[in-house]
């Protein structure tokens, strides 16, 4: 049964389908990529996963549970958290307090001191130690990415979804992101991302998803998709970049 899974996932906004009919599945353990244009309807699928916004048909699973209908908040202490493209964070708090609420909302029964002692663990794990008395508005953008992934975190999540997280880093910041992936992995959570970094999301994934104008193109190994004749053409214009 695979951890989580899209049956027939459609989205329409008035006449147009920004997510068309995509079957996926996500095994637990594993790290699934997804790739394709701009428009292609990834963001909207991890929308339609996290119940951001409703399902126009189709089905979610998780663990084999159907949570196609469920609350976002609902979603999230199953144990599906996931970080935003725009950061999303809290801008005139604190670092401390957006991962600190990040664990009181995910725990349904933790205790306040017991959250924020988790915080501080976490932006120790994240690279951003020492920067908790900041306002989340004042950080770099790469250390606004990594408090996403921090908050998300705070959850205690099972599946990670990650959208963007590398988008507009440099070159040293974007390997410095993988190997937090990687470690956030080794811990036992599985990772679903949404990438344009190709590089960066070829090398770390094990099987990838490839979207266009909202429908499943392709999907295989990063060698595979890589390599198939209409990926290229359509989206990574005759070379992988």
């Amino acid at each position: 049964m695979p951890f989580l899974e899209g049956e027939k996932i459609t989205k329409y906004f008035g006449g147009l389908a920004a997510v068309d009919n995509v079957d996926f599945h996500v095994e637990q353990g594993g790290i699934v990529g997804i790739i394709g244009p701009n428009g292609a309807g990834k963001t909207t699928l991890f929308n339609l996963i996290s119940s951001a916004i409703p399902v126009t048909s189709g089905t979610v699973r998780f663990k084999g549970k159907d949570i196609t209908k469920m609350k976002a908040h609902d979603i999230c202490r199953l144990g599906i958290a996931r970080t935003f493209q725009t950061g999303n964070l809290f801008p005139q708090m604190t670092v401390l307090e957006n991962v600190w609420l990040g664990g009181i909302f995910g725990g349904a029964s933790i205790d306040p001191s017991q959250a924020k002692e988790k915080a501080m663990e976490l932006l120790e794990t994240v690279g951003l130690a020492g920067k908790e008395g900041l306002l989340a508005q004042d950080l770099t953008l790469a250390a606004q990415k990594r408090l996403g992934i921090a908050r998300a975190l705070a959850t205690k999540p099972e599946l990670l979804m990650l959208d963007e997280v590398m988008a507009g880093l440099t070159p040293t910041e974007v390997g410095e992101s993988l190997e937090l992936i990687k470690e956030i992995h080794s811990s036992g959570v599985t990772i679903l991302l949404i990438e344009h970094v190709m590089k960066a999301i070829m090398s770390i994934s094990q099987r990838v998803i490839v979207l266009h104008h909202g429908k499943k193109i392709a999907e295989g190994t990063p060698q595979a998709v890589s390599t198939s004749e209409v990926v290229i053409k359509i989206y990574l214009g005759g070379h992988l970049c």
